[in-house]
């Protein structure tokens, strides 16, 4: 192998591992870190920065956001919610852990208590019951479209092993091919130099050879 080829093949494979490292290591760490989060208090939901990561299961905000979205919540304070903010929180009719994504129609206040009266855009009638708000996980920020169907896809076995045992397994099996290469061209560079040396020398010793020789 050409020292120029071997060094476009160790360009290739850096910026490949620099590829890999900069698109899987964010999300690994963003992974571990919700994991931990809801592991360690699992009655909050877990966010990273304030920003909380939801799937969307139905059509019931559609168009604004569809089935199988990846959504992005923000925490907030529930005296800073206004009427038209399209938010994330506990159904207060369901069983205590399943999360609604719909906008707020208005603001009641009642008994010195904040609620909100909600409703799906997609929906023709409002939310039965009012949102209490110590039920407030977020306000929407923005959707990534259809990347809801991707993170369910990570928390089965198969998504897992896709993606976080693949991909550390792709990490470690560039750095090991890369040492190898690098190893390698080394021992390329010092046989090279090592041949050239003795190339020198055989030189040297037949120069000195011919002029000790008499002169008849």
């Amino acid at each position: 192998m050409t020292k120029e080829k071997a060094s476009a093949n160790h360009k290739l494979l850096t910026v490949i591992g620099t590829v890999l490292c900069i698109i899987l290591i964010p999300i690994l760490l963003i992974n571990v870190t919700l994991i931990a989060k809801s592991y360690i208090n699992k009655e909050e939901v877990p966010s990273v920065g304030g920003y909380l990561p939801l799937i969307v299961l139905t059509d019931s905000m559609y168009p604004v956001i569809e089935s199988g979205d990846l959504i992005i919540c923000h925490t907030a304070d529930a005296a800073d919610i206004k009427e038209g903010d399209v938010i994330s929180f506990f159904d207060p009719a369901g069983n205590g852990t399943s999360i609604i994504t719909h906008r707020v129609l208005e603001i009641v206040e009642e008994n010195g208590e904040r609620q909100f009266r909600t409703r799906g855009d997609n929906n023709n009638t409002e939310d039965k019951a009012l949102v209490p708000a110590e039920n407030l996980v977020g306000v929407y920020q923005s959707r990534i479209a259809g990347a809801g169907n991707i993170a369910m896809f990570m928390q089965t076995t198969t998504g897992l092993v896709v993606c976080v045992v693949l991909p550390i397994i792709l990490l470690v099996g560039y750095d090991v091919i890369r040492r190898r290469i690098y190893e390698k061209n080394k021992h390329d560079d010092n046989a090279a130099l090592l041949a050239e040396l003795e190339a020198l020398r055989a030189e040297k010793a037949k120069r000195e050879t011919a002029e000790e020789q008499p002169v008849e």
